[in-house]
């Protein structure tokens, strides 16, 4: 998993691109391909160490090669901790969007395994420190009248710029993937289920792990884009896509945005949306066996390109990794890129930061 990393890194000293910026969650797509919303960042064109360090190296399509700095939340040492173990971390600005957060920063994450939980951090810098909220979890597994499940999981919190509004993509149960709102990124409203597996083709048995982007798409009169992974009876998951003109309503793409297959993998999943080089790339999570790296595929503005990239993470072999990294989510403070992910084996994984 790291033997090639550092003759890559070699060879992409001199073409990397300059600037940290990766869109996430708030400023529509592809056109603004700059910082994370509520992030504080550097002007452009600034110099310093940040850009000199964006410079030095990276990742396939330009992208900042990302390097573990620490763990910042490890399920022990939290007070909501039903399982052992938390994945998907989704952060988000703050700033212009909430009237007095509790930081600068919201850090949503959570267990899977029942009874699962929708949780929230805050802190001030992407660096850490992330304080627990008190009252976690912010939704359970059951709201009345609208679910009981046995779990939910994977919180995607998108700033809707038009409503003002946070809004929560979740699973619960892994068939269906559900919506709330919310004015100030704690106290949420159910919405509607935005995703199940009756969507999909038949013999489709998961559709989970969604997250939401603005995303203009003229031939398709969509503003938003769904990327998620789907299971199926074959028990191979793969990354699938859809859009909607309101972020509720959804068109689904019945064929993989990228398969197992595509890069060798027995599983793929946890996708996520970044921009570059005006055009749009996902990143993607292998499973342990086939590798456990972030895997990036460029698949264009209008997502009719596939091109596999490769390696966009290396995973490392130690703590907290453990040769799986997974879930990532991106974000830009002072001008400097970092990425929080899901670090560790498969539910049994701790949220760490990687800067660029």
């Amino acid at each position: 998993m790291t033997e090639s990393r550092y003759d890559r890194r070699l060879f992409l000293r001199a073409t990397a691109a300059s600037g940290a910026a990766l869109a996430i969650g708030g400023a529509t797509a592809p056109a603004a391909q700059a910082a994370a919303p509520g992030a504080a960042t550097a002007p452009a064109g600034a110099a310093g160490p940040a850009a000199d360090a964006v410079q030095a190296a990276a990742a396939p399509g330009g992208f900042p090669d990302y390097r573990y700095v620490r763990t910042l939340l490890t399920p022990s040492k939290l007070k909501y901790n039903p399982t052992g173990e938390i994945i998907f971390p989704c952060i988000r600005g703050t700033a212009g969007r909430i009237a007095n957060p509790l930081g600068r920063y919201y850090l949503y994450y959570g267990p899977h395994d029942a009874p699962g939980g929708i949780c929230l951090a805050y802190g001030d810098s992407l660096e850490g420190p992330f304080t627990e909220y008190p009252a976690n979890p912010l939704v359970a597994n059951v709201w009345s009248p609208h679910y009981s499940v046995s779990h939910v999981a994977s919180p995607h919190v998108m700033w809707n710029e038009s409503a003002k509004e946070m809004w929560l993509y979740f699973h619960g149960e892994n068939t269906t993937t559900r919506l709330a709102r919310s004015k100030d990124g704690i106290n949420f409203t159910y919405d509607k289920v935005v995703l199940t597996t009756s969507m999909l083709p038949a013999g489709s048995t998961e559709t989970s792990y969604a997250r939401v982007f603005p995303h203009e798409l003229p031939a398709r009169g969509a503003h938003y884009v769904m990327v998620f992974m789907l299971n199926n009876t074959t028990n191979h998951r793969d990354i699938c896509w859809g859009w909607s003109a309101d972020g509720r309503n959804w068109t689904f793409d019945q064929q993989p945005l990228v398969r197992h297959s595509d890069v060798g993998a027995v599983n793929i999943g946890g996708p996520h949306l970044v921009y570059r080089n005006n055009s749009t790339y996902v990143v993607y999570n292998k499973d342990k066996s086939s590798g456990g790296d972030l895997m990036i595929t460029e698949v264009g503005n209008d997502f009719s390109k596939r091109s596999h990239l490769g390696v966009f993470y290396d995973s490392r072999s130690t703590a907290p990794e453990n040769g799986r990294s997974a879930s990532p989510s991106f974000g830009t403070d002072g001008g400097v890129p970092y990425m929080i992910y899901e670090a560790g084996e498969r539910l049994a994984g701790s949220i760490a930061m990687a800067r660029g």
